[in-house]
């Protein structure tokens, strides 16, 4: 019945904004003890049918004080603008008759190296025993953070770990966990300004907050080594932040003068960063000289809300508000992109999340893209080519009309029986999927936000995940111990 503990916390957390309205550190330390309490009381083994009477009453009681919430349904598929649907068609970008020659070589090998990791992916898994780990240099290392334990079991996060309310009644639009770092955390606020957490020593505790930004800031991201941050917000500028002093480096206004919606950095060269605008506009830019890469620059049909690379660095997908993904060829010398493929999701949908794997697990083999579109889905894609052509593999019901959710890969279901993806969802809840899990595909459900959750992170062994939602608070989750 740990569930029913769930369900009383989320509760509590929507109607938490109406307690003590000018004091939210309370309301923190309100809702983290609440959690602490009904965990402790999850475990007397009282009788179900009493928890889920209590819960009744605690719902009319909290109604009666305050008033009934607001219907979450309003963010179901009726809010959804109607729209024609087309999940897996792909167009082709007619080039300069000039480049035609250069396209057509790419061309008569474009499925080829996607094919081939496919195919080799497939090879190596076959030749194992059955039940064998993929033999990869981490497999061993994954194997024994996750154990021998059932996917359920591996992604049963419940307890809060810590909450965050620095930036609360602002939404807090993204957060990422540093690379490969267990205790850093970092997030933006549509408060205009960055923080980045530390989880360890205990307790946690804000290490550095970046201020400069002149408007709410929608997206981050850390540089491999996690000595950097690139942000981009409403006001139109790029900012590079020093993340040990929070000090900003070096600020690059767009041309435009256009809003700056997402960034994301090049994988295989930190020096460049792609950014996306209002205006439609994607574009490279050099953070060192703070300069445009010349031939690094292109439009979409809508304001570019989300960018990913695949792995080597070679494709980028970018998602608009019009519902289309664009792939572009990135050249790796000069930093030139070539816009190849085009796929509409659902016109006039936006696409504000896109994540990219080179293959999810050992039944999932493909290279995939994780894709948030507000059609009150979870996309799964395969993606079949060179060139970033993408064909639907499936789909998860989640609530997602209007805002911008997030979603993520694990970080270690390569290795382990199962695959799992963890979004967050407008019903203030964060939904765990088994991707290949035909019937009944939520492996978890965590509730305790109170409001939408806009995004997710892991820490890169899975121990912690952490949930930010539009009213400012940051969760960090603790994975349960058996």
């Amino acid at each position: 019945m740990a569930a029913v503990w769930q369900q009383v916390l989320a509760v509590d957390a929507r109607y938490n904004a109406y307690r003590t309205p000018t004091f939210p550190q309370f309301r923190t330390q309100y809702i983290r003890r609440r959690s602490q309490l009904l965990r402790e009381n999850a475990k007397c083994g009282f009788e179900p049918g009493l928890r889920r009477q209590y819960l009744r009453l605690r719902s009319q009681l909290l109604a009666l004080r305050y008033g009934p919430l607001s219907e979450q349904s309003s963010f179901r598929a009726s809010s959804v603008r109607s729209s024609r649907t087309t999940l897996d068609r792909m167009e082709d970008f007619e080039e300069d008759p000039r480049a035609q020659g250069a396209r057509g070589h790419r061309r008569s090998v474009s499925r080829g190296s996607y094919q081939l990791q496919a195919q080799m992916n497939r090879a190596v898994y076959d030749e194992r025993p059955p039940g064998s780990l993929v033999p990869t240099s981490v497999a061993e290392a994954s194997r024994a953070m996750a154990g021998d334990t059932t996917l359920s079991e591996n992604y049963a996060f419940a307890g809060m770990h810590h909450i965050f309310d620095q930036h609360v009644d602002s939404a807090v639009p993204r957060l990422q966990f540093a690379n490969d770092d267990k205790h850093l955390l970092a997030c933006c606020s549509l408060d205009g300004t960055l923080s980045i957490m530390t989880l360890s020593p205990s307790p946690p505790s804000v290490k550095v907050t970046l201020k400069g930004h002149g408007g709410p800031v929608t997206d981050f991201a850390w540089s491999l080594s996690n000595d950097i941050i690139v942000s981009t917000s409403l006001d139109g500028t790029l900012r590079i932040w020093n993340t040990e002093d929070g000090r900003c480096i070096r600020e690059v206004r767009d041309p435009e003068s256009s809003e700056l919606l997402c960034c994301t950095f090049q994988p295989m060269n930190n020096n460049l960063t792609v950014v996306g605008n209002s205006k439609h506009h994607l574009q490279v830019v050099n953070i060192s000289t703070g300069k445009k890469v010349k031939g690094g620059s292109s439009k979409l049909t809508g304001r570019v809300l989300s960018l990913s690379f695949d792995a080597p660095g070679r494709i980028l997908w970018a998602g608009d508000d019009r519902g289309s993904i664009f792939s572009f060829l990135f050249d790796m010398a000069t930093g030139k992109l070539t816009k190849a493929k085009r796929l509409v999701v659902s016109e006039g949908s936006s696409i504000c999340s896109i994540s990219a794997r080179s293959w999810i697990s050992r039944e999932a083999r493909d290279p995939s893209l994780l894709v948030n579109a507000c059609v009150n889905k979870l996309l799964l894609y395969r993606v079949v080519d060179n060139e970033g052509t993408l064909q639907l593999k499936r789909s998860f019901p989640i609530q997602h009309g209007s805002q911008l959710v997030h979603s993520i890969f694990c970080p270690l279901m390569s290795f382990r029986q199962g695959a799992c993806v963890v979004t967050g969802s407008e019903d203030a809840c964060v939904y765990f999927f088994d991707v290949e899990r035909n019937t009944k595909a939520i492996v978890n459900k965590l509730q305790g936000h109170g409001g939408p959750v806009l995004d997710v992170s892991f820490n890169c062994d899975e121990s912690l995940l952490a949930s930010a939602d539009s009213t400012g608070m940051v969760i960090i989750w603790r994975r349960e111990q058996k």
